[in-house]
């Protein structure tokens, strides 16, 4: 299935694996990129020397085309975009708008540039900056979200922009994929559905609370902006928490995660800019990257958070990316081949 997305990035199939913190490393995006799929490491909480030795253990398990997730908000942004320059990296992904600069830098270097957007007049802006495509989540997606479905951001998106655009939010099988070419999209992101295949670095006893949620809930709790996470209790204490409990909270993710006082505010007015938080929204912030490697690296539901979007009631298997990417196909196949008949 040849698609704006396989030409201009170079992979065999229109399916992205999203760059999700402490879940996407070297091993996910590899066996994504090596199955025809588009890996992304998930670099934003990496260090730049995680992130470098991350992209040689991909490059040393597939020649496919991967790509990298930045934060452009990093003090060290200008740092990693150099590392991806040398290491020859194919795509430079981010969650937030890049600088105009970045954007330059890269596409001096060949680099394909593809940040995500959740409205249109995001994607109206960065397109003007000279991005060569952009990812569009809906509000059905997990982590942080908006308030409008992929069924009518999708297709403003591609009628305001003439660059292609690639559909997130709701997607985990072939259907998806042919409902997303005929809003007129390139392909589809997913990112619940790769977190549950069997290369998923995330421990098996938080994968068994995925494969049993049905319901994903949108907090502002967690860094001060909409976040779909899983329902859970944990969540739930965050949502009826206040600045005391936010310094509790705080406290306790202090001593896991090591980091100093100062570093987590810094952190956390980091996340602030722009934004309107509370001192509890501050703190929580700061946490936000400790609460989610909590479940995702420590194996703790109970004191972590997962984001998730709403696709996770529809999965209930754990394939490899291979199979996952095959059966996606042939599931589009045969849809593409229902229509046809009819």
């Amino acid at each position: 299935m040849n698609t704006a997305l396989t030409a201009l990035v170079g992979c065999r199939h229109p399916i992205v694996q999203t760059g999700m913190g402490y879940v996407a490393g070297a091993r996910l995006a590899a066996a994504t990129s090596q199955a025809g799929g588009l890996g992304v490491i998930g670099a934003a909480t990496m260090s730049v020397a995680e992130m470098t030795e991350a992209i040689r253990r991909v490059k040393s398990r597939t020649s496919a085309p991967f790509g990298v997730n930045l934060r452009s908000d990093a003090d060290d942004a200008a740092e990693r975009v150099g590392v991806l320059i040398s290491e020859g990296v194919r795509v430079a992904s981010f969650a937030m708008a890049p600088r105009r600069e970045l954007i330059a830098r890269l596409k001096d270097a060949g680099v394909v540039t593809i940040p995500s957007v959740g409205a249109r007049r995001h994607a109206e802006k960065v397109a003007s900056w000279g991005v060569d495509a952009v990812i569009v989540q809906g509000g059905e997606g997990g982590g942080h979200t908006g308030p409008l479905a992929t069924t009518l951001l999708l297709p403003q998106v591609v009628d305001a922009v003439d660059i292609p655009v690639i559909a997130a939010g709701g997607f985990f099988d072939g259907r998806g994929l042919v409902a997303a070419l005929a809003y007129g999209a390139c392909g589809i992101a997913m990112g619940t559905r790769f977190l549950l295949t069997s290369d998923s670095p995330v421990p098996d006893e938080v994968k068994k609370v995925y494969l049993a949620a049905r319901e994903t809930v949108v907090t502002t709790k967690v860094d001060g902006v909409p976040h779909r996470v899983l329902s859970t209790p944990f969540v739930t204490s965050l949502e009826r928490s206040r600045l005391a409990r936010a310094v509790v909270n705080g406290a306790r993710f202090k001593r896991l995660s090591g980091l100093s006082w100062a570093g987590m505010l810094r952190e956390g007015r980091r996340m602030r800019r722009g934004r309107e938080l509370s001192w509890a929204q501050v703190l929580q912030a700061a946490n936000t990257p400790v609460l989610l490697r909590a479940a995702m690296v420590d194996g703790r539901a109970d004191l972590g958070v997962m984001a998730s979007g709403q696709a996770v009631g529809s999965i209930d298997d754990l394939p490899s990316c291979g199979e996952l990417i095959e059966r996606v196909m042939a599931e589009a196949e045969a849809a593409l081949e229902r229509l046809r008949a009819r």
